[in-house]
C-alpha cells in the first residue's frame, strides 16, 4: 500500500501542465454527466446529498455546509475542461487533467460576463466543486467498488513575483479525465445551452441530448422515472409543472418536447430532434429572447 500511495505522488508530481487552447472550440459533455443527478438543480445552496441507485450502479454525492453541493452551473467549469481536453486530443497534442487557463477564457467560453463580480463567482464555483465529494460504481469493474473524487483536485491563482494575478492552475480527477479520453463517452452539445437559465431546463436539455441524439423517433421518459433521475429536492408536483412550462416553451434547443398521458402508466415526456430547418431559427429565436431579458 505505501508504494502504490508513493508511486501514486510521484506520478503527481511528474504531471504534465496543459495550457489551454485559444480560440472558439466545440462544446463537449460527457455522457455520463449528463444521464445522472450529478448536480444540485438549484440556485440556493444545497446541504441533502444526492443518492441514486440502479440494478447496475451507485452514486452520491455530498456537499460541504460551507459551500454546498455544486450546481448544474458550476458543472459549465467541467464542460469547458472536457472541450479543452478533446480538442487537443483530436488534433495530437498532448492532453493532461492540469489545466493552466485565464478567467477570462473560462468565463467567455462559457458565455458569462467578465465583470468583476462574474469573476468572483467562478471562484465560489471552483470551492463548490472541490468541496462536493462523489462515491460511485460507473465505470468500475465490480459494481461493489466505489471510486471516490471531487470535480477539483486542487486549484490555485498563479501571479508573478510582484502578486500581478496571471491564470489558474486546475486539476481535475482522475475519474473524468479518463471519460472525456473515451471518445465513446463524449458527445458534442449545442453552445445555446449556456444560454438556458432554469437548473431542471439545463439538466433536462443534457438528458434529452443524450438519450435523443439523433434518432429520429426520439425517445421518452416517464414523468415519475425522470424526477428521480435528476435529483430534485423538489416536491414532484413542482418538478412535473417546471417540466410542463419548459415544454410549453419549447426552449430546448435541437429538440421538440411533448407530453403524453397514458391511461394507465401516467405522465410521459416524448423528445425527438428538431427538423433541421427548424434548427437554426430555434437558436437564433432563444439567443434573441435573453437578449431582451438582459435589457429589461
Amino acid at each position: 500500500m505505501t508504494i502504490e500511495i508513493g508511486q501514486e505522488r510521484l506520478q503527481e508530481q511528474r504531471m504534465e501542465m496543459f495550457v489551454a487552447l485559444p480560440g472558439e472550440l466545440a462544446v463537449r459533455d460527457l455522457q455520463d454527466l449528463m444521464a445522472y443527478p450529478w448536480f444540485s438543480l438549484a440556485k440556493s445552496k444545497r446541504v441533502v446529498p444526492i443518492r441514486y441507485r440502479s440494478a447496475r450502479f451507485s452514486l452520491q454525492v455530498e456537499g460541504t455546509h460551507e459551500h454546498g453541493i455544486a450546481t448544474i452551473w458550476d458543472a459549465d467549469v467541467l464542460i469547458w475542461a472536457a472541450s479543452q481536453i478533446v480538442e487537443a486530443r483530436d488534433t495530437g497534442l498532448p492532453t493532461s487533467r492540469f489545466l493552466v487557463a485565464t478567467p477570462y477564457e473560462i468565463l467567455r467560453f462559457i458565455n458569462r460576463g467578465t465583470s468583476v463580480r462574474d469573476y468572483l463567482r467562478l471562484k465560489a464555483a471552483f470551492d463548490r466543486l472541490q468541496a462536493t465529494t462523489v462515491a460511485t460504481s460507473i465505470r468500475q469493474v465490480n459494481t461493489r467498488r466505489l471510486h471516490r473524487f471531487s470535480w477539483i483536485n486542487e486549484w490555485k491563482e498563479r501571479c508573478t513575483t510582484q502578486g500581478k494575478p496571471i491564470g489558474l492552475e486546475l486539476i481535475f480527477p482522475d475519474w473524468f479525465y479518463a471519460g472525456v479520453l473515451d471518445a465513446s463517452l463524449v458527445l458534442t452539445i449545442d453552445p445555446a445551452y449556456f444560454c438556458l437559465t432554469g437548473g431542471i431546463e439545463r439538466w433536462l436539455y443534457r438528458l434529452v441530448r443524450k438519450h435523443a441524439g439523433r434518432q429520429r423517433e426520439g425517445w421518452r421518459f416517464q414523468m415519475r422515472h425522470l424526477y428521480v433521475k435528476s435529483g430534485s429536492v423538489a416536491r414532484f408536483s413542482d418538478f412535473a409543472l417546471d417540466v410542463r412550462r419548459i415544454v410549453a416553451r419549447q426552449s430546448l434547443p435541437g429538440y421538440e418536447l411533448r407530453i403524453i398521458q397514458h391511461l394507465r402508466r401516467g405522465e410521459f415526456v416524448a423528445f425527438r430532434p428538431r427538423a433541421a430547418r427548424h434548427v437554426g431559427k430555434s437558436v437564433a429565436d432563444l439567443v434573441r429572447s435573453i437578449q431582451v431579458a438582459k435589457k429589461l
